[in-house]
């Protein structure tokens, strides 16, 4: 597989996510560009649920439809817990917060440009 034909593949995988979290009813959806800044992968997304159980909920659905759309099984971890859950598709990396949660460890910040805007802040609703 071309470098070119990788770029493509994480695109289109981070087009099918950011929609199915968009369907799942996920909030403050954000996408970062990871692209020569790390070797973890192509993008990186966090976004919220309401409540634990929504997170999980979440986090299982973008599982499975990785799995079958793309033929990947992505590495899930904190499912059980429900307060921030990690999906490692390989080229793009979600992370599922409650809202608290994620004003405490406020990733954002950690990864996205100096020169770009700060997200806004996670409302709690």
């Amino acid at each position: 597989m071309t470098a070119d034909t990788n770029v493509t593949t994480s695109d289109a995988l981070l087009a099918s996510i950011l929609s199915q979290l968009d369907d799942d009813k996920a909030e403050d959806i954000v996408q970062i560009d990871l692209r020569g800044k790390t070797a973890i992968g192509d993008y990186m997304v966090v976004c919220s649920g309401r409540s634990s159980r929504q997170v999980s909920s979440i986090a299982e659905k973008l599982a499975q439809m990785v799995k079958d759309e793309y033929k990947r099984t992505p590495r899930v971890e904190g499912k059980d817990t429900g307060d921030w859950v990690l999906i490692d598709t390989g080229d793009v990396i979600v992370h599922v917060f409650r809202p608290e949660v994620r004003e405490f460890y406020q990733l954002e910040k950690m990864w996205m440009p100096t020169d770009t805007p700060e997200p806004p802040a996670v409302m709690p609703h």
